[in-house]
């Protein structure tokens, strides 16, 4: 055993290994089995029982058996890990102060530049995470994390009155499984959502205090990011968020009386034509379409291609191709942007 790295010295090893061996020892016992005098044994058991690695029993002379090892040594590494803990706590407190202590002496670090993944993922979680008003973000792939990752969390902070407005990239929207469980959950839990069809770049705002601009170097992933502190590059990034977000298309769950039940409403069609409420002769018909119409209808008007919504619902391109197609019909349209007016005057979008 090497438990130096407990605390624990040569010596201090050297007769617990005997003592692990030798029950009901006495010290005289254990000097001669260790190699060492009597009396520097007796003051190392003495050490053991404090630490808990040993167990006296009364007599004379007194004898010693060893606490199981499994139990006793665990209960050192624990202890010595929340030390660790502690300390490594304490080092991020301290390089935040002395970060910003840097800042503000030298106001030309307005900029950080951080190289390490973990760094990155702990900068973006600290900006979600000490947001007292508002979270903004650019979200586009590709990830640090998995997409998703931190839903729960986002909804915990949504809960406490922390506004999140994301605008997503027309790829983010068509990342397999994003859509259904993340985005909309996330706006059904009171996130505000956009959409862009490109976005210039990835971006993590916390209030009006610092920004995350992670970007990749290489085709493996993100390597780098910059954290932008309180300066005119921050106001910059504010700026073409806002500029950003009055282009985007809001991307929503519908009304209030939409729900999973919508698709057996009066007015909507069976599974064959996908669920679509109405029909191409009632085109100021405001019946409730099917949750997967809605569905189909935001993705429609996100801009997004046939093959990115066949990725996104799990449909094949036929059947994509025949539900747009029967989407289309039912409102009266022979273009996209004429379904999307049609379905904007019906409430529908």
């Amino acid at each position: 055993m090497k438990l130096d790295v407990l605390g624990l010295g040569a010596e201090t090893e050297r007769v617990y290994t005997a003592l692990v061996g030798l029950p009901r020892s006495s010290a005289s016992e254990l000097a001669e089995a260790s190699g060492g005098s009597t009396a520097a044994v007796a003051k190392v058991l003495a050490a053991l029982v404090a630490k808990g690695l040993a167990i006296r029993a009364g007599g004379r002379p007194p004898r010693f058996t060893a606490a199981p090892p499994d139990v006793a040594v665990t209960a050192l590494i624990q202890e010595r890990q929340r030390r660790l803990d502690a300390a490594r706590t304490l080092v991020q407190r301290l390089a935040e102060t002395h970060r910003e202590a840097l800042r503000i002496n030298d106001p030309d670090i307005a900029v950080e530049l951080l190289t390490h993944r973990d760094d990155i993922s702990a900068a973006a979680g600290r900006l979600i995470n000490e947001a007292e008003r508002e979270v903004r973000a650019f979200d586009l792939p590709p990830y640090i994390d998995r997409p998703g990752s931190n839903l729960q969390h986002q909804l915990r902070r949504q809960r406490i009155g922390v506004a999140h407005r994301v605008i997503y990239s027309r790829d983010a929207v068509a990342w397999p499984g994003r859509l259904l469980d993340d985005i909309l959950p996330s706006v059904q839990a009171g996130e505000q959502a956009r959409v862009r069809g490109e976005l210039p770049l990835k971006l993590v705002i916390r209030d009006d205090v610092a920004a995350l601009i992670p970007f990749s170097l290489s085709a493996g992933g993100h390597s780098a990011a910059y954290l932008v502190h309180p300066s005119p590059i921050l106001a910059a990034l504010e700026a073409l968020f806002e500029a950003e977000w009055d282009r985007a298309v809001p991307l929503g769950t519908g009304g209030p009386g939409l729900s999973q039940g919508a698709a057996g409403a009066p007015g909507a069609a069976g599974a064959g034509s996908g669920g679509v409420a109405g029909s191409a002769g009632s085109a100021g018909s405001s019946a409730a379409p099917s949750e997967e119409t809605r569905t189909l209808l935001m993705l429609l008007t996100s801009g997004l291609t046939d093959a990115a919504i066949a990725r996104t619902q799990g449909w094949s391109p036929r059947t994509t191709q025949r539900r747009i197609q029967a989407l289309m019909t039912a409102l009266g349209a022979t273009t996209r942007f004429q379904a999307a007016l049609a379905a904007a005057r019906r409430g529908w979008v």
